[in-house]
């Protein structure tokens, strides 16, 4: 009994000490991914709320894009990390090198559309002559380049579904410094170079995120994760399968967003820029829950495509646990400076002042952030996709669309009000995913 419990123990730390090497590269990267937008969002700042607001509406409009580009992404890391994990490398390198076609694709469309339609997008979410004024050069560079976004992340969830976190990492860190050192010099005209305001915000992104994208594409050729070849169709629709309703779900929560957001420039330029802010910073909590269900999700894949139900159990338990602790603790500091944290990107007190609210109220989102981002990265890992769309359908649109359109439009609440709406959504989220997980049988899984 003693050797089995010492047995058992020592199971569980190593397969502790696998979720946080797969996990810390992946939070790692999702921190410096996300700060590529809050370093645009911080050195706008200094050229006015409706600057911020401007390349707030931009960013958005790209994450609405990359809703699609996600399902793809998740379709892929789900079925590399089974067939990886099965043993059949060959057709893992198969279906990356199809996905990745897909993935220019479907890049080419979406450049299309966002050049033509992403300003008229922000003129009907509301934004006045003045953020329109910034937003449409913003929306039209970063749409012209959009390829380069939509290439880092499908290289990124190739490697991690082969359970290489590592090297995506090293990819989107190369993107933030060089865009700290563009971007600053564009945005302000120094050392030599224009001014250029928001559009050297724009250039940033797209000089940065395309050397990104070419260091990913290097480096995945040299370590051999793409068998170049005609796409398999098979394999491909295999990824569509996992992946199409984990695009449904991304497409039902940001265009959600787009409506939220909506309801928040009716509140005025202060209150979006306040919000833009804060969400800035609450992405910053996203990390440590986004970067454990990435890993929650290949360690899933990979241990039911090797058959070892016990270690998937494990490896979510670990995962979840380390989530928790971590996403409570910034929650303690979203309440206890909240001040201090939007100082730190605008010296408007009225948007001070309104940030500040809005952070000690995602304060107590924390903990049930982090239960939904793991328990829904174990559902996609066993390829229950479809299920979670479901919920974050109902979620967004049934909870925070509809009870935040209550709130601001017939029944005139204050912006604090409509803000609080997201704590009813991520609790319902995180108990929906958690009793859907507690009822799968592993045993029976298959892709």
């Amino acid at each position: 009994m003693r050797l089995r419990t010492i047995s058992r123990t020592g199971k569980r730390v190593s397969i502790r000490r696998n979720v946080t090497a797969l996990s810390m590269p992946v939070l790692l990267s999702s921190l410096f991914q996300r700060l590529v937008s809050i370093v645009d969002i911080f050195m706008v700042g200094g050229v006015g709320a409706a600057a911020i607001a401007a390349t707030g509406l931009g960013q958005l409009l790209i994450f609405v894009t990359m809703t699609v580009f996600w399902g793809l992404s998740t379709g892929a890391t789900v079925v590399i990390a089974h067939l990886w994990g099965a043993g059949r490398r060959l057709e893992a390198r198969r279906a990356a090198f199809a996905s990745l076609l897909l993935c220019a694709l479907m890049a080419a469309c979406a450049t299309l559309v966002g050049s033509l339609f992403g300003t008229e997008v922000a003129r009907f979410l509301g934004a006045d002559a003045q953020v329109l004024s910034y937003s449409a050069d913003y929306i039209r560079l970063v749409f012209q380049y959009f390829a380069f976004t939509a290439g880092l992340n499908i290289l990124s969830a190739i490697m991690q579904g082969t359970g290489n976190t590592k090297t995506p990492m090293q990819g989107v860190i190369l993107v933030n410094i060089l865009h700290v050192a563009i971007a600053y010099p564009l945005i302000y005209g120094h050392f030599g170079f224009p001014r250029l305001g928001v559009v050297g915000a724009a250039c940033a992104i797209n000089i940065s995120e395309a050397c990104g994208f070419l260091y990913l594409l290097v480096q995945a050729v040299r370590l051999n994760y793409l068998k170049i070849g005609p796409p398999d169709r098979e394999l491909l629709k295999k990824v569509w399968k996992v992946g199409y309703p984990v695009a449904l779900e991304r497409v039902a929560q940001q265009s959600g967003q787009l409506f939220y957001s909506k309801f928040i420039i009716g509140f005025g330029t202060a209150a979006y820029a306040a919000h833009q802010i804060g969400v800035s910073i609450e992405s910053l909590s996203f990390m440590p829950g986004a970067g454990m269900g990435i890993a929650a999700a290949t360690l899933m894949g990979q241990s039911l495509g090797a058959r070892k139900i016990r270690r998937a159990h494990l490896g979510h338990t670990e995962a979840l646990r380390l989530a928790v602790w971590v996403m409570a603790v910034m929650g303690v500091i979203f309440f206890a400076f909240p001040h201090q944290l939007i100082a730190l990107f605008t010296s408007d007190p009225d948007v001070i002042e309104k940030g500040s609210v809005f952070l000690r109220l995602v304060a107590f989102s924390q903990v049930p952030l982090a239960i939904a981002f793991v328990y829904a990265g174990s559902l996609r890992g066993t390829g229950d996709t479809h299920y979670v769309f479901l919920v974050t359908l109902a979620a967004m649109w049934g909870i925070r669309v509809f009870l935040s359109y209550l709130a601001a439009v017939p029944l005139h609440l204050s912006l604090y009000m409509v803000w609080s709406v997201f704590l009813i959504d991520w609790f319902f989220r995180a108990a929906a995913f958690a009793w859907r997980y507690r009822s799968r049988d592993l045993h029976g899984v298959t892709i």
